[in-house]
């Protein structure tokens, strides 16, 4: 038979991480390229891996600098995979590890390749630091010069006012909003409460100590710089510590979003390995779950929607083509960039108004079982590299469902641009 004849199941077969930590801590001296390449082969060195022909590393970082252009295949060179191992880089803003997953289980599922590492990698610490377009213009000038009079007429009116560094910014660019100036719209749009995001905050990082505690995490990262833990994490936060902060985004007394409730900018990779389940059997790999469903959705935040609401829909048309219903799933996993954000999706999902007038549904897809939700901590907890955050959530989910002896997990991640990304893994 023909491989392209029938779709085959793909295997999530193992996962590893670095420790998350804050900008400007641990990572701080760390680029890109050091975290991406240690999450990997701390993924190699977990699974006996060193040597071997990956058919494709897919991997990304959302905040680059110009040496990055190659960064996948310079980070397998810089790991004990075979240097044959071709590398990809790409990048879809927070979704980036997820939607490298996304094309590597495509080929994999018709037959094109065997296995396949997604990861994603970010260093806020290290963000680039340029000068102004002009300046950039004249260097540019002065590097094609070959005569001292074409140097100095690269300089021809030059204002001291260009050697000013443009600093790094985070605001989208059709708006001019932050993401949590954006956000806290959102809360005021859908009536999200100060109390009820810092009850979600609070819940994340208590859940994730408990998960520490339990050693839930030991088999999901791997030592990165001396750090051993996630150093976001604040062990026995409690409600009142979170009251005691000021709102971050919205200075007036109507702002809601706070340092506590928002994720920090993080510093971190991720990595996870996809393959068939044939050639995990032939390399001794463990089937922890299979990824099922996969999908991609925008929302047309500069004409009013909310910017982060994207993975309300990415879920909606999934759920549609898998024939499921939003109550189908034992454990959920719904990407935490902001509380109040998590708050909107789900309350979006209960309004039958948005669901019919957005969605195209014939009425709300309902409530969940926010017990099954986040079960071990997310990102408010752990933090936030943008593009490690999908291969985080997917090793995280795969692990518990194989830890539970089987399940069905949802994974909802919004993104910056607009976008939102969602997947199903059952075991």
């Amino acid at each position: 038979m023909n491989n392209y004849q029938a779709l085959r199941p793909v295997a999530i077969v193992g996962s590893n991480r670095t420790p998350f930590c804050r900008a400007g801590t641990a990572y701080a001296d760390l680029t890109n390229l050091d975290m991406l390449s240690n999450a990997i082969q701390g993924l190699v060195d977990r699974y006996q891996l060193q040597n071997k022909l990956i058919d494709e590393v897919v991997a990304g970082a959302v905040t680059t600098h110009a040496k990055d252009f190659n960064l996948a295949r310079e980070a397998v060179l810089s790991t004990t995979l075979s240097p044959l191992t071709s590398g990809i880089t790409l990048q879809q803003a927070c979704g980036t590890s997820l939607q490298a997953a996304f094309g590597i289980a495509a080929k994999i599922a018709c037959g094109q390749i065997e296995c396949g590492i997604a990861a994603g990698s970010d260093s806020a610490s290290d963000a680039p630091i340029v000068f102004s377009r002009r300046f950039s213009q004249r260097l540019l000038q002065l590097s094609r010069a070959k005569t001292l009079q074409q140097k100095l007429a690269a300089f021809k009116q030059f204002r001291f006012g260009e050697l000013s560094p443009v600093p790094p910014s985070i605001a989208e660019p059709r708006t001019g909003l932050s993401m949590g100036e954006h956000c806290e719209l959102m809360a005021k749009e859908w009536k999200i409460s100060r109390e009820e995001q810092d009850i979600l905050a609070q819940a994340s990082h208590n859940r994730a100590e408990a998960a520490y505690n339990n050693r839930f995490y030991d088999e999901l990262l791997s030592p990165c710089a001396g750090v051993l833990r996630d150093n976001n994490l604040r062990y026995d936060l409690t409600a009142e510590r979170l009251e005691r902060l000021k709102p971050a985004f919205d200075h007036s007394e109507a702002g809601t979003l706070t340092a506590g409730n928002s994720t920090p900018l993080t510093d971190g990779a991720a990595a996870i390995m996809l393959a068939s389940e044939e050639w995990a059997e032939a390399n001794n790999l463990p089937v922890l779950a299979r990824l099922t469903h996969m999908e991609t959705a925008s929302v047309d935040f500069v004409a009013g929607e909310g910017l982060l609401m994207a993975p309300t829909v990415a879920v909606a048309n999934m759920l549609c083509k898998a024939e499921l219903t939003l109550q189908s799933f034992s454990h959920y996993e719904i990407h935490e960039a902001f509380a109040a954000q998590v708050l909107c999706t789900l309350k979006a999902w209960e309004s039958e108004e948005y669901c019919q007038n957005r969605l195209g549904m014939q009425s709300a897809l309902g409530s969940i079982d926010r017990s099954k939700m986040n079960q071990v901590g997310s990102s408010l907890a752990v933090g936030h590299p943008f593009a490690a955050t999908g291969a985080r959530i997917a090793g995280t989910l795969a692990k518990q469902l194989n830890d539970a002896g089987g399940g069905r997990g949802l994974i909802s991640i919004c993104t910056a641009g607009g976008m939102g990304v969602a997947a199903i893994l059952e075991k």
